[in-house]
């Protein structure tokens, strides 16, 4: 299968071709290659012509989105627009990742993939803009919502909790924002699964399991052995963000189990093995 790959060189992206690679024929391509806001992209892919493609790409600056709307827009909704336009062209097949941020948290328990978004941010408000132009403008696509992401090829919150305690500062997280960690390998896996099934529609999926922000930051820190470091927690009013984030990320990851069967393993397991292959643990 030939698959195009937009955002190749991100986090994510960086898992996911090799992974691909074992089973298919995949282009990645990433910013400097093509702009994907420019119409002018619709016809460099249909010029690839991929049989799916796997949309990566977005404008991920969740605070900066506040103030640089139209860029958020740009990156998140139009070219969104135009990848599906795209593939609608070639009869690709259109694999989005969007996000919990589509969510308000205000829900007891985790969201299904059929709960109403009411996204808080701008960021939240142009990743559904993002999803509305694949559901409408295709009728073969996935849009897999996943939520707090880490990896070893990007900036995230692990390494960033990691740092902090080697600088031997004080490091306050809040505990009153909830979801589950999930492994950029992880997520990879299950994305090579879905991409050639042909059960289309939307999908949650993350890492088992659930933690707080300050709970995920405690377990980091006693794996890699710094029991030693200064750890408070706060709550979203006192650490007051550009952007509000959604109190209730949890993704109930119902669509992938009934369609796949097993979930994804606990978020303690893949963090477990992330700070092993990044030479983390005692």
């Amino acid at each position: 299968m030939k698959i195009l790959v937009t955002g190749a060189r991100g986090m994510l992206g960086t898992d996911l071709v090799p992974v691909l690679q074992e089973e298919h024929d995949v282009i990645g391509v990433d910013i400097g290659d093509f702009d994907l806001v420019s119409p002018r992209a619709i016809g460099q892919i249909v010029h690839i012509a991929p049989e799916v493609v796997l949309n990566l790409a977005a404008f991920t600056d969740v605070d900066g989105c506040e103030t640089k709307i139209e860029q958020a827009y740009a990156g998140n909704a139009l070219a969104v627009r135009n990848v599906a336009l795209a593939c609608q062209r070639c009869q690709a097949v259109l694999l989005h990742i969007s996000t919990d941020y589509v969510f308000d948290g205000e829900k007891d328990g985790a969201y299904y993939e059929w709960d109403h978004p009411n996204p808080l941010s701008a960021y939240g408000r142009t990743k559904l803009a993002g999803e509305h132009f694949v559901q409408h403008l295709l009728d073969r696509f996935y849009i897999v919502r996943t939520a707090w992401l880490y990896g070893s090829h990007g900036k995230n919150f692990v390494d960033t909790i990691l740092a902090t305690a080697d600088s031997k500062k004080e490091l306050s997280v809040v505990d009153d924002q909830r979801g589950s960690p999930t492994y950029t390998t992880d997520l990879a896996r299950a994305l090579a699964r879905i991409v050639p099934s042909g059960f289309y529609g939307v999908y949650h999926v993350t890492n088992g399991g659930a933690c707080s922000w300050y709970e995920f930051a405690k377990k980091i820190l006693a794996l890699a052995g710094k029991t030693d470091a200064s750890l408070k927690a706060t709550d979203s009013q006192t650490y007051m963000r550009p952007a509000r984030r959604p109190k209730n990320s949890l993704l109930h990851n119902y669509v992938w189990r009934m369609t796949f069967g097993d979930p994804l393993r606990h978020w303690e397991e893949g963090l477990r093995d992330y700070l092993k292959e990044t030479g983390r643990v005692v």
